[in-house]
């Protein structure tokens, strides 16, 4: 078998710690261009071309996990004099050189993980059309890791040691997936519970954005049709409810909340206010919501029939005056949780949020 040579993205060691891989420093003629998304979206992998100087690369043996992932990723090996180079491709190079810092490998390496956890008689066709989301909740895990712990100082700070993994497994996996956990966790007393069984939905993180002009005193909400209330056999499936949408993999919340306002409502926010972030529903959904009060002028004209084609979003917009939301609010006439969440918020925090917009 001729040599395996590890380069750019897949020579870090961030992924290469996942992979099980390790192996010797060593060089390879050619320029590395592009792959700044390499291993967060599917052929975002580098280009290798023919030119003066050298690369570091890894010389290396494949890796059960390696192998793996290089099916899902779709990893093609470009043979070279030196050895067989996965996770490149030839081409002409146009892009800018390869630059670790310009990467995010720790999301790459937590989306690998959650490849890698995959049932391994799932096809990896299947994985693959599903790295979009993988991207999102690796993301969330993500930024769940490195969030401040709530409870403040009345709930005791507990960390992965106090639940205990026996087993685990996920039945179904499309759009969203559903995991199964069998596990014992710590109780008040001290113990550790017998083994349960829970199971999970797993969503990611997702922003909610109310628009809000605070001149007119205005805001904007969106109607569209809601597959839980159908389900449930609610007379009115199609809801109001604040600008929202998922946080895709590397971007930030704020920079979700700006994409997912002119993408519903065609609307461009001047100012992000943070409101009350929060799990929904976390006896059983993974989702946690980043909300948010959005600075917006809106005029007469400004609410539409809006969203993306490709997502076959059907989305109306709304004005309203924001005393009237709070109105219907308190009349029970809002049943989305988190639009009832920022019109109280905002009716509580209306005067300083204008103030500090100079609204």
């Amino acid at each position: 078998m001729r040599k395996l040579l590890l380069v750019g993205p897949l020579a870090h060691p961030a992924l290469r710690a996942v992979l099980a891989v390790d192996g010797r420093e060593t060089v390879l003629a050619g320029r590395l261009t592009g792959g700044a998304r390499a291993g967060i979206d599917a052929g975002g992998w580098p280009v290798l071309t023919e030119a003066e100087g050298t690369l570091p690369a890894i010389e290396a043996r494949i890796t059960p996990a390696l192998a793996r992932y290089g099916e899902v990723m779709d990893l093609r090996v470009l043979p070279r004099p030196e050895g067989q180079v996965p996770g490149a491709t030839p081409g002409q190079g146009d892009a800018p050189d390869w630059d670790a810092a310009d990467w995010l490998p720790d999301l790459a390496a937590e989306i690998a993980r959650l490849i890698l956890e995959a049932p391994m008689d799932r096809p990896a066709g299947l994985i693959a059309r599903r790295l979009p989301m993988i991207g999102v909740w690796a993301e969330s895990r993500m930024r769940a890791r490195g969030s401040v712990p709530s409870g403040g100082d009345l709930v005791p700070l507990r960390g992965r040691d106090d639940i205990r993994l026996h087993g685990r497994r996920e039945p179904f996996a499309g759009y969203f997936a559903v995991e199964e956990w069998r596990l014992s966790h710590r109780t008040h007393a001290g113990g550790f519970t017998p083994e349960v069984r829970r199971e999970g939905f797993v969503m990611g993180d997702a922003v909610v954005v109310l628009p809000w002009d605070p001149v007119r005193d205005r805001v904007l909400l969106v109607e569209q049709f809601r597959m839980g209330p159908a389900m449930r056999h609610d007379p009115q499936p199609w809801l109001l409810e604040a600008v929202a949408g998922r946080v895709d993999a590397g971007e930030t919340v704020e920079e979700a909340a700006r994409r997912e306002a002119p993408e519903e409502a065609d609307l461009r926010v001047r100012r992000l206010f943070p409101a009350l972030h929060h799990y929904p529903s976390p006896g059983a959904v993974t989702e946690f919501l980043y909300m948010f009060v959005g600075i917006a002028d809106l005029p007469d004209d400004s609410a539409g029939v809006h969203g993306l084609d490709g997502e076959t979003e059907d989305i109306r917009g709304h004005l309203l005056d924001r005393a009237e939301l709070t109105r219907m609010v308190l009349a029970g006439q809002i049943s989305n949780g988190p639009l009832v969440m920022l019109a109280l918020w905002l009716d509580r925090e209306a005067e300083r949020l204008r103030a500090e917009a100079g609204g």
